[in-house]
Protein backbone atom coordinates (compact mmCIF):
# COMPACT_ATOMS: atom_id res chain seq x y z
CA UNK A 1 0.00 0.00 0.00
CA UNK A 2 3.04 1.98 0.83
CA UNK A 3 4.43 2.55 -2.35
CA UNK A 4 1.47 3.59 -4.13
CA UNK A 5 1.44 7.11 -2.35
CA UNK A 6 2.31 9.89 -4.30
CA UNK A 7 5.34 11.61 -4.43
CA UNK A 8 6.49 9.37 -1.73
CA UNK A 9 7.56 5.55 -2.36
CA UNK A 10 8.48 3.38 -0.85
CA UNK A 11 12.20 3.34 -1.60
CA UNK A 12 12.34 6.87 -0.32
CA UNK A 13 11.72 5.12 3.01
CA UNK A 14 14.49 3.08 2.32
CA UNK A 15 16.53 5.67 1.69
CA UNK A 16 20.23 6.86 4.01
CA UNK A 17 20.37 10.25 2.25
CA UNK A 18 19.05 12.11 4.39
CA UNK A 19 22.22 12.84 6.79
CA UNK A 20 21.21 15.42 9.78
CA UNK A 21 18.12 16.67 7.70
CA UNK A 22 16.40 20.10 8.83
CA UNK A 23 12.32 18.36 8.39
CA UNK A 24 10.81 14.95 8.77
CA UNK A 25 7.90 14.37 6.39
CA UNK A 26 4.41 13.75 8.10
CA UNK A 27 2.86 10.95 5.83
CA UNK A 28 -0.40 11.27 6.94
CA UNK A 29 -2.74 7.96 5.70
CA UNK A 30 -0.65 6.16 3.01
CA UNK A 31 -1.86 4.42 -0.59
CA UNK A 32 -4.38 7.69 -1.19
CA UNK A 33 -4.52 9.81 -3.97
CA UNK A 34 -3.79 13.58 -3.16
CA UNK A 35 -7.35 14.61 -4.97
CA UNK A 36 -9.16 13.15 -2.05
CA UNK A 37 -7.28 15.02 0.35
CA UNK A 38 -9.84 17.70 0.42
CA UNK A 39 -12.48 15.80 1.39
CA UNK A 40 -10.67 13.75 3.98
CA UNK A 41 -9.84 16.75 5.48
CA UNK A 42 -14.12 17.51 6.04
CA UNK A 43 -14.19 15.04 8.81
CA UNK A 44 -11.19 16.11 10.32
CA UNK A 45 -12.44 20.11 10.41
CA UNK A 46 -15.78 19.06 12.16
CA UNK A 47 -13.69 16.99 14.57
CA UNK A 48 -11.75 19.75 15.81
CA UNK A 49 -14.76 22.16 15.49
CA UNK A 50 -17.14 20.15 17.35
CA UNK A 51 -13.87 19.62 19.94
CA UNK A 52 -12.98 23.17 20.50
CA UNK A 53 -16.92 24.29 20.96
CA UNK A 54 -17.86 21.62 22.80
CA UNK A 55 -15.34 21.96 25.23
CA UNK A 56 -15.50 25.49 25.53
CA UNK A 57 -19.08 25.67 25.98
CA UNK A 58 -18.24 23.18 29.02
CA UNK A 59 -15.78 25.51 30.33
CA UNK A 60 -17.83 28.44 29.96
CA UNK A 61 -21.10 26.76 31.57
CA UNK A 62 -18.59 25.96 34.53
CA UNK A 63 -17.29 29.19 34.90
CA UNK A 64 -20.56 30.96 35.13
CA UNK A 65 -23.03 28.93 37.02
CA UNK A 66 -22.51 29.02 40.74
CA UNK A 67 -24.41 25.77 41.24
CA UNK A 68 -21.51 23.94 39.27
CA UNK A 69 -18.57 24.88 40.92
CA UNK A 70 -18.22 22.20 42.51
CA UNK A 71 -14.95 19.26 42.59
CA UNK A 72 -16.63 17.32 40.02
CA UNK A 73 -17.06 19.90 37.85
CA UNK A 74 -13.74 21.87 38.95
CA UNK A 75 -12.39 18.27 37.98
CA UNK A 76 -14.48 17.97 34.31
CA UNK A 77 -12.96 21.93 33.47
CA UNK A 78 -9.41 20.50 34.34
CA UNK A 79 -10.17 17.57 31.70
CA UNK A 80 -11.76 20.08 29.03
CA UNK A 81 -9.12 22.75 29.47
CA UNK A 82 -6.30 19.61 28.41
CA UNK A 83 -8.60 18.17 25.60
CA UNK A 84 -8.62 21.66 24.37
CA UNK A 85 -5.48 22.17 24.23
CA UNK A 86 -4.29 18.50 23.44
CA UNK A 87 -6.76 19.26 20.12
CA UNK A 88 -4.61 22.65 19.47
CA UNK A 89 -1.65 20.72 19.81
CA UNK A 90 -2.36 18.23 16.86
CA UNK A 91 -4.40 20.66 14.43
CA UNK A 92 -1.71 22.66 12.56
CA UNK A 93 -0.30 19.26 11.50
CA UNK A 94 -3.32 17.22 10.59
CA UNK A 95 -5.31 19.92 9.05
CA UNK A 96 -2.11 21.48 7.03
CA UNK A 97 -1.34 17.76 5.58
CA UNK A 98 -5.00 17.64 4.39
CA UNK A 99 -6.30 21.34 3.47
CA UNK A 100 -3.29 22.15 2.61
CA UNK A 101 -1.13 19.06 1.65
CA UNK A 102 2.20 20.55 3.61
CA UNK A 103 3.78 17.63 4.76
CA UNK A 104 6.95 19.32 6.48
CA UNK A 105 7.67 19.94 9.40
CA UNK A 106 10.97 21.83 11.08
CA UNK A 107 12.89 19.43 13.73
CA UNK A 108 12.41 22.08 16.39
CA UNK A 109 8.88 21.99 15.51
CA UNK A 110 8.17 18.31 15.47
CA UNK A 111 10.06 18.16 18.82
CA UNK A 112 7.72 21.18 20.64
CA UNK A 113 5.41 18.70 19.49
CA UNK A 114 6.41 15.66 20.98
CA UNK A 115 6.38 17.58 24.08
CA UNK A 116 3.35 19.11 24.22
CA UNK A 117 1.54 15.72 22.51
CA UNK A 118 2.78 13.52 25.73
CA UNK A 119 2.68 15.97 28.53
CA UNK A 120 -0.81 16.54 27.67
CA UNK A 121 -1.44 12.72 27.11
CA UNK A 122 0.19 12.30 31.20
CA UNK A 123 -1.91 15.63 32.45
CA UNK A 124 -4.97 13.88 30.49
CA UNK A 125 -4.25 10.10 32.47
CA UNK A 126 -3.90 12.40 35.50
CA UNK A 127 -7.09 14.46 35.19
CA UNK A 128 -9.06 11.07 34.71
CA UNK A 129 -7.64 9.69 37.81
CA UNK A 130 -8.57 12.77 40.08
CA UNK A 131 -12.17 12.19 38.45
CA UNK A 132 -12.40 8.31 39.93
CA UNK A 133 -10.59 9.64 43.06
CA UNK A 134 -13.80 12.47 43.43
CA UNK A 135 -16.41 9.58 42.33
CA UNK A 136 -14.41 7.25 45.53
CA UNK A 137 -14.97 10.21 47.94
CA UNK A 138 -18.60 10.91 46.94
CA UNK A 139 -19.32 7.26 46.95
CA UNK A 140 -17.45 5.95 49.58
CA UNK A 141 -17.29 8.97 52.05
CA UNK A 142 -20.11 10.98 51.25
CA UNK A 143 -20.09 12.58 55.28
CA UNK A 144 -16.43 13.55 54.32
CA UNK A 145 -16.91 14.85 50.67
CA UNK A 146 -16.82 18.71 51.20
CA UNK A 147 -14.21 18.74 53.89
CA UNK A 148 -11.44 16.16 51.54
CA UNK A 149 -12.07 17.74 48.50
CA UNK A 150 -11.69 21.44 49.47
CA UNK A 151 -11.38 24.31 46.70
CA UNK A 152 -7.82 24.47 47.40
CA UNK A 153 -6.85 20.82 48.06
CA UNK A 154 -8.24 20.46 44.20
CA UNK A 155 -6.09 23.48 42.72
CA UNK A 156 -3.05 21.63 44.49
CA UNK A 157 -3.89 18.31 42.96
CA UNK A 158 -4.66 19.35 39.77
CA UNK A 159 -0.94 21.79 39.66
CA UNK A 160 0.94 19.12 40.90
CA UNK A 161 -0.51 16.67 38.19
CA UNK A 162 0.03 19.05 35.65
CA UNK A 163 3.78 19.83 36.40
CA UNK A 164 4.26 15.56 36.29
CA UNK A 165 3.44 15.56 33.08
CA UNK A 166 5.49 18.54 32.52
CA UNK A 167 8.27 17.24 33.90
CA UNK A 168 8.24 14.01 33.24
CA UNK A 169 8.29 15.13 29.58
CA UNK A 170 10.70 17.99 29.57
CA UNK A 171 13.71 15.49 28.90
CA UNK A 172 11.91 14.44 25.96
CA UNK A 173 12.53 16.88 23.34
CA UNK A 174 16.23 17.13 24.24
CA UNK A 175 17.08 13.75 24.27
CA UNK A 176 15.42 13.33 20.83
CA UNK A 177 17.70 16.07 19.41
CA UNK A 178 21.28 14.86 20.45
CA UNK A 179 20.80 12.38 17.90
CA UNK A 180 21.95 12.48 14.40
CA UNK A 181 19.54 11.53 12.16
CA UNK A 182 20.76 9.84 8.80
CA UNK A 183 17.57 7.38 7.76
CA UNK A 184 14.71 8.42 5.95
CA UNK A 185 12.79 11.03 7.49
CA UNK A 186 9.37 9.97 6.59
CA UNK A 187 6.99 10.00 10.17
CA UNK A 188 3.98 7.78 9.40
CA UNK A 189 1.12 9.68 11.39
CA UNK A 190 0.43 13.18 10.93
CA UNK A 191 2.09 14.71 13.73
CA UNK A 192 5.49 13.74 16.57
CA UNK A 193 5.33 11.37 18.45
CA UNK A 194 8.09 10.16 20.47
CA UNK A 195 8.10 6.41 19.99
CA UNK A 196 8.41 6.94 16.38
CA UNK A 197 10.82 9.94 15.91
CA UNK A 198 13.47 8.30 17.54
CA UNK A 199 13.63 5.39 15.66
CA UNK A 200 14.65 7.54 12.92
CA UNK A 201 17.98 8.16 14.75
CA UNK A 202 21.39 6.35 13.81
CA UNK A 203 22.26 6.71 17.39
CA UNK A 204 21.83 4.03 20.01
CA UNK A 205 17.75 5.05 21.48
CA UNK A 206 18.20 2.61 24.30
CA UNK A 207 18.21 5.47 26.60
CA UNK A 208 15.41 6.95 25.09
CA UNK A 209 14.03 4.13 24.98
CA UNK A 210 13.70 2.51 28.33
CA UNK A 211 12.98 6.41 29.68
CA UNK A 212 9.89 6.47 27.21
CA UNK A 213 8.90 2.74 29.27
CA UNK A 214 9.37 4.03 32.55
CA UNK A 215 7.12 7.48 31.92
CA UNK A 216 4.76 5.24 30.90
CA UNK A 217 4.76 2.73 33.15
CA UNK A 218 4.83 5.23 36.26
CA UNK A 219 1.95 7.73 34.77
CA UNK A 220 -0.20 5.77 32.17
CA UNK A 221 0.21 2.57 33.95
CA UNK A 222 -0.19 3.53 37.56
CA UNK A 223 -3.00 6.11 36.86
CA UNK A 224 -5.12 3.20 35.05
CA UNK A 225 -4.41 0.63 38.23
CA UNK A 226 -5.77 3.07 40.76
CA UNK A 227 -8.60 3.84 38.75
CA UNK A 228 -9.50 0.30 38.78
CA UNK A 229 -8.77 -0.31 42.65
CA UNK A 230 -11.07 2.84 43.00
CA UNK A 231 -13.64 1.20 41.12
CA UNK A 232 -13.41 -1.53 42.91
CA UNK A 233 -13.91 0.21 45.80
CA UNK A 234 -16.50 1.93 44.79
CA UNK A 235 -18.62 -1.42 43.52
CA UNK A 236 -17.95 -3.22 46.60
CA UNK A 237 -19.21 -0.12 48.62
CA UNK A 238 -22.22 -0.05 47.08
CA UNK A 239 -22.82 -3.62 46.61
CA UNK A 240 -22.59 -4.10 50.42
CA UNK A 241 -24.65 -0.73 51.75
CA UNK A 242 -27.24 -0.06 49.16
CA UNK A 243 -30.22 -1.04 47.88
CA UNK A 244 -30.33 -2.25 44.22
CA UNK A 245 -32.33 0.61 43.26
CA UNK A 246 -29.76 2.99 45.11
CA UNK A 247 -27.00 1.27 43.78
CA UNK A 248 -27.71 1.85 40.16
CA UNK A 249 -28.31 5.38 40.87
CA UNK A 250 -24.80 5.65 42.32
CA UNK A 251 -22.92 3.81 39.61
CA UNK A 252 -25.42 6.11 37.29
CA UNK A 253 -22.96 8.86 38.16
CA UNK A 254 -20.04 7.25 36.99
CA UNK A 255 -21.18 6.05 33.69
CA UNK A 256 -19.49 9.67 31.82
CA UNK A 257 -15.92 9.14 33.55
CA UNK A 258 -16.03 5.15 32.92
CA UNK A 259 -16.91 6.44 29.01
CA UNK A 260 -14.01 8.62 28.99
CA UNK A 261 -11.57 6.04 30.82
CA UNK A 262 -12.03 3.76 27.54
CA UNK A 263 -11.86 6.64 25.16
CA UNK A 264 -8.33 8.04 26.57
CA UNK A 265 -7.09 4.35 28.03
CA UNK A 266 -7.68 1.83 24.92
CA UNK A 267 -6.31 3.40 22.07
CA UNK A 268 -3.71 4.85 24.50
CA UNK A 269 -2.43 1.52 25.19
CA UNK A 270 -3.29 -0.29 22.37
CA UNK A 271 -1.05 2.26 20.10
CA UNK A 272 2.28 2.24 22.58
CA UNK A 273 2.13 -1.84 22.14
CA UNK A 274 1.76 -1.94 18.87
CA UNK A 275 4.75 0.71 18.55
CA UNK A 276 6.60 -1.52 20.82
CA UNK A 277 6.14 -4.81 20.00
CA UNK A 278 4.03 -4.84 16.68
CA UNK A 279 6.82 -4.72 14.08
CA UNK A 280 4.38 -6.75 11.98
CA UNK A 281 1.04 -5.09 12.64
CA UNK A 282 -0.65 -3.02 9.59
CA UNK A 283 0.69 -0.19 8.92
CA UNK A 284 -3.24 1.54 8.19
CA UNK A 285 -4.01 0.29 11.89
CA UNK A 286 -1.35 1.71 13.61
CA UNK A 287 -2.35 5.18 11.61
CA UNK A 288 -6.25 4.92 12.29
CA UNK A 289 -5.09 3.90 15.59
CA UNK A 290 -3.32 6.77 16.49
CA UNK A 291 -6.11 9.05 14.84
CA UNK A 292 -8.46 7.22 17.69
CA UNK A 293 -5.91 8.58 20.78
CA UNK A 294 -5.69 11.89 19.69
CA UNK A 295 -8.88 12.86 18.29
CA UNK A 296 -11.89 11.09 20.10
CA UNK A 297 -11.67 11.54 23.49
CA UNK A 298 -11.27 15.71 22.88
CA UNK A 299 -14.61 15.14 20.73
CA UNK A 300 -16.46 12.31 22.94
CA UNK A 301 -15.87 13.76 26.14
CA UNK A 302 -17.91 17.25 26.03
CA UNK A 303 -20.73 14.95 24.36
CA UNK A 304 -20.58 12.06 26.76
CA UNK A 305 -20.58 14.07 30.00
CA UNK A 306 -23.17 16.87 28.20
CA UNK A 307 -26.05 13.77 27.90
CA UNK A 308 -25.47 12.32 31.22
CA UNK A 309 -25.13 15.68 33.46
CA UNK A 310 -28.61 16.80 33.77
CA UNK A 311 -26.99 20.32 35.33
CA UNK A 312 -25.18 20.25 32.55
CA UNK A 313 -27.57 19.31 29.54
CA UNK A 314 -29.98 21.28 31.65
CA UNK A 315 -27.87 24.54 31.51
CA UNK A 316 -27.01 23.84 27.71
CA UNK A 317 -30.73 23.43 26.65
CA UNK A 318 -32.05 26.66 28.68
CA UNK A 319 -29.05 28.40 26.66
CA UNK A 320 -29.96 27.48 23.06
CA UNK A 321 -33.70 28.30 23.93
CA UNK A 322 -32.33 31.85 24.96
CA UNK A 323 -30.25 32.17 21.98
CA UNK A 324 -33.53 30.73 19.51
CA UNK A 325 -35.88 32.69 21.10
Amino acid sequence: MLDTFSPYTMSDFNSTDFTNPSTFILLGIPGLEEDIYLWISIPFCLMYVISIVGNSVILFIIKTDPSLHEPMYIFLSMLAVTDLSLSLSTMPTILGIYLFKSREISLDACFAQVFFIHSLSLTESSMLLLMAFDRFVAICNPLRYASILTPTRIAKLGLVFVLRGVVLVFPVPFLLKRFQYCRANVLSHSYCLHQEVMKLACSDINVNSIYGLSVKLLTVGLDSLLIFLSYVMIIKTVLSVASPKESLRAMNTCVSHLCAILLFFTPEIGLSVIHRFGNSSSHLLQILLGYVYLLVPPLMNPIVYSVKSKHLRTRIIRDVDGVCH
